[in-house]
């Protein structure tokens, strides 16, 4: 990781503390990745990527996330994209009746070497539930399909899920360096604390395939 990303992530866990509280929330600077499709992934026909000597999917090439999928809590979402605000820390996506997740675009794109970043909301205020109301019910193993912009879908295997207090947020182990592909989902949970949750919700995930 360049010194450049790694500042960025350092910004980057600031996120942590904002994403997905639902309470009235700030209308974020988001732009709406323009080639974000619908659907379920048809994967007939292709043929899963080769893996590297260790049996693990090899690392991908730089592209886009447009979409999101997590069969076993029914997200299937387009991908905002989040950068910085002016003063320094993480977009989240906005408070909307049809919420989105957002990936944060100075994190690796899905597949790529190192922390892949998604944030989503819990709630979104009057609107109800958020997009990753259900997060805290991923168990391990279970299935995160990120499709790209060219095409490809990077599949990614749950390896834990962590509620853990905001003033403790582990900061290292989320956004800090890795040897492989890996994926983190972020929200907020836990009980509410004012107009927002007094936790975070965290899923750490690993690419287990990779469909072109």
């Amino acid at each position: 990781m360049t010194p450049l990303s790694r500042r960025a992530f350092g910004t980057a866990a600031l996120a942590g503390l904002l994403a997905g509280c639902g309470g009235a929330g700030r209308d974020a600077s988001v732009t709406s990745h323009p080639t974000a499709r619908g659907g379920t992934p048809d994967t007939a026909g292709t043929t899963p990527a080769a893996p590297d000597a260790t049996g693990s999917p090899r690392p991908l090439p730089r592209s886009v996330p447009v979409r999101l999928r997590i069969p076993a809590i029914g997200v299937d979402t387009p991908l905002l994209s989040l950068g910085l605000e002016q003063d320094g820390t993480v977009q989240v996506p906005p408070v909307t009746a049809h919420d989105r997740a957002g990936w944060y675009r100075n994190s690796p794109t899905p597949g790529q070497l190192g922390p892949s970043v998604v944030l989503g909301h819990v709630t979104v205020g009057p609107y109800g539930d958020g997009v990753f109301r259900h997060l805290d019910r991923l168990r391990t193993g279970e299935t995160i399909v990120a499709r790209l912009e060219n095409g490809t879908q990077a599949r990614f295997a749950v390896t834990s899920t962590r509620t853990v207090a905001k003033a403790r947020f582990p900061t290292d182990d989320v956004y800090g360096n890795v040897d492989r592909p890996e994926l983190r989902l972020i929200t907020c949970g836990g009980p509410r604390d004012g107009d927002g949750y007094r936790d975070n919700v965290i899923v750490f995930a690993v690419l287990s395939a990779v469909i072109r």
